[in-house]
């Protein structure tokens, strides 16, 4: 029998003097600059009528809605709530780690409605427009994850069975950011990539995203070991990655359901050097 791999890594890329640079940053870094040259692409093809600089607008505060978004929303669904009155600066403690999908997936909708209102285009036409350079920086995070040696699954026997150093024991475990990484990542991305490569209803690249997302989140929370300081919520298998996730798959198949008689988003190729 095969030695199970030790997932083992070192988190820092590489230092610059007294700065140390970690992967799972810079996952974060290739997940943004990847999503925001795919949007590019996708804008010059006319897939969303708006000028360059208004396109990188909406990638910024795209961006900050990840990451605040992110972090709060860690911080209300994954620790106790106490937390506000009795160490509030916890919050801006980012690396003592925590970030959540469905905390940043809030954030980057309350951003892009902002932008929506501010340059006049409909909330879901840039909604469908960001959701299939989402999975780029879900993949990336997820190897991020791996890299730190955390999210690890529950004891296996199978070959794919790695060792986590963190974990409670040194039983090999089911590799849960890989999995993510496969399914958030890879198919996620293929999948939306090539739904959209054609002009679709409003409603409906969004309405894929979330099923897709909500499903495949849901089926892996089976595997993976729960927050510590939540455990499983009901039954000794509900999680709250679950909880959070079955609102997801409700939106996407009630999205995909009001695309069948909605209008095709508009497609204009718009110069970059538009205003």
């Amino acid at each position: 029998m095969a030695t199970p791999f030790v997932v083992d890594i070192d988190p820092v890329a590489f230092s610059l003097g007294p700065i140390q640079v970690h992967w799972y940053g810079l996952m974060y870094l290739g997940g943004f600059l990847g999503g925001w040259a795919l949007g590019e692409y996708r804008r010059r093809q006319g897939r969303l009528p708006v000028s360059a600089d208004r396109f990188g607008d909406l990638m910024f505060y795209a961006m900050m809605g990840v990451v605040l978004g992110g972090r709060v929303g860690y911080m209300l669904f994954y620790t106790a709530i106490d937390w506000i009155w009795t160490d509030p600066l916890a919050i801006f403690r980012v690396w003592d780690g925590g970030m959540s999908f469905h905390g940043g997936l809030l954030g980057v909708l309350v951003a892009g409605l902002w932008w929506s209102r501010r340059n006049g285009v409909k909330f879901f036409d840039a909604v469908d427009f960001v959701a299939p350079l989402v999975p780029l920086g879900l993949g990336l995070g997820r190897l991020g994850n791996f890299i730190n040696g955390e999210l690890w699954g529950k004891p296996t026997d199978l070959p794919i069975g790695m060792i986590f150093p963190h974990a409670p024991d040194a039983l090999p475990r089911h590799p849960n950011p890989l999995y993510e990484f496969a399914l958030e990542g890879v198919v996620m991305f293929a999948v939306l990539w090539l739904f959209s490569m054609k002009p679709r209803p409003r409603y409906a690249v969004s309405g894929m995203f979330a099923l897709l997302y909500g499903v495949f989140r849901f089926a892996i929370e089976f595997v993976r070991v729960p927050d510590a300081q939540l455990g499983y919520l009901a039954f000794g298998w509900v999680t709250m990655g679950q909880i959070l996730s079955l609102p997801l798959i409700a939106v996407g198949i009630v999205l995909l359901a009001m695309s069948r008689k909605a209008p095709y988003a508009p497609v204009a190729p718009v110069p970059a050097t538009a205003n």
